[in-house]
């Protein structure tokens, strides 16, 4: 999953980081990004063919950091401080070949010469989609059995006028076994608006996402009438997204891959280098954790 802020800001992929999350804390600072913290309930449990009710002692007390603006706006951020012709979209890269003290890379419309070149998607997903001319067989083994973080997730998140669920003294939080999603948290704004909830869905690889009405209904039964009426509701299917998600990589579930040794030395002679957070020992997953293999790479690259 990677960070995408949608309609109003709410966080369609990545939404948290950590306050021992160093790395993502000091850029917040650098960028002056407006951050604000939430508490991650999880005090409200749904057991099936039963009512919702409150189990004792499961409160999470360790506070999230939320980003004001959505996760997206650290990317945003930063494409900011490069130069205007820096960030070329739509443009996906095909093919990475190497040629004397060079990595030709060529992508759809055009193509580059580069003494270094920092992989940022997914190892499952570059390998895939990619084609690598020279990489070591080893490390093609390990990309290609390294899952993408949250890759088979459907997120839904639902916006409504006001956070009624804190009237009624509820955390907005729920990890259910009915309905199509397993976990569901308050998303409305630091001071309560906008008001959202969103939750976690992870189907079968062959599912469909699930439907608004199956969304809906949960909602509504877990949180009441209101619930089941938002003023809207987008439905996510990370499983769709090809950049993020190859095809053929949904059903890999080999986590003891990430941060794995491979990822930590540059491929093709020292000048090909991954960086993204499932390459990372630290924090393999979170925000936290693409920074840290970035910064591993940026060093590499300047050394």
């Amino acid at each position: 999953m990677s960070v995408a802020s949608g309609h109003h800001r709410f966080d369609l992929g990545a939404t948290w980081y950590w306050p021992n999350e160093r790395r993502v804390s000091a850029l917040v600072d650098e960028l002056g990004l407006d951050v604000f913290a939430q508490h991650i309930d999880g005090d409200m449990m749904y057991e099936p063919n039963a009512s919702p009710q409150r189990v004792a002692g499961n409160q999470i007390d360790v506070p999230s950091g939320r980003f004001a603006e959505g996760a997206q706006s650290i990317p945003e951020s930063l494409a900011k401080l490069l130069a205007d012709d820096a960030v070329r979209l739509e443009e996906p890269v095909r093919s990475i070949r190497s040629a004397g003290d060079r990595l030709h890379v060529s992508a759809d419309g055009s193509h580059w010469a580069a003494s270094d070149v920092i992989l940022a998607v997914p190892p499952a997903t570059a390998v895939a989609s990619i084609d690598i001319e020279g990489l070591d067989a080893a490390v093609r083994t390990v990309a290609s059995a390294t899952p993408v973080w949250m890759g088979a997730t459907v997120k839904a998140v639902a916006r409504y006028e006001r956070p009624f669920w804190r009237d009624a003294g509820l955390a907005g939080a729920a990890f259910s076994h009915v309905g199509p999603l397993r976990e569901i948290h308050d998303m409305s704004g630091h001071d309560g608006m906008p008001a959202a909830l969103f939750g976690f869905a992870q189907p079968d690889v062959d599912e469909p996402a699930p439907s608004r009405d199956a969304v809906l209904g949960q909602l509504e039964t877990l949180f009441g009438s209101p619930a089941g009426s938002p003023l809207e509701l987008w439905i996510h299917d990370w499983r769709g997204e090809p950049f993020t998600v190859a095809p053929g990589t949904l059903k890999l579930s080999d986590y003891s891959t990430y941060g794995h040794p491979v990822y930590q030395r540059p491929s093709l002679a020292g000048r090909l280098h991954w960086a993204s957070t499932e390459t990372s020992p630290t924090a393999p997953g979170h925000i936290e954790g693409a920074l840290a293999a970035a910064e591993r790479a940026a060093a590499a690259v300047l050394a």
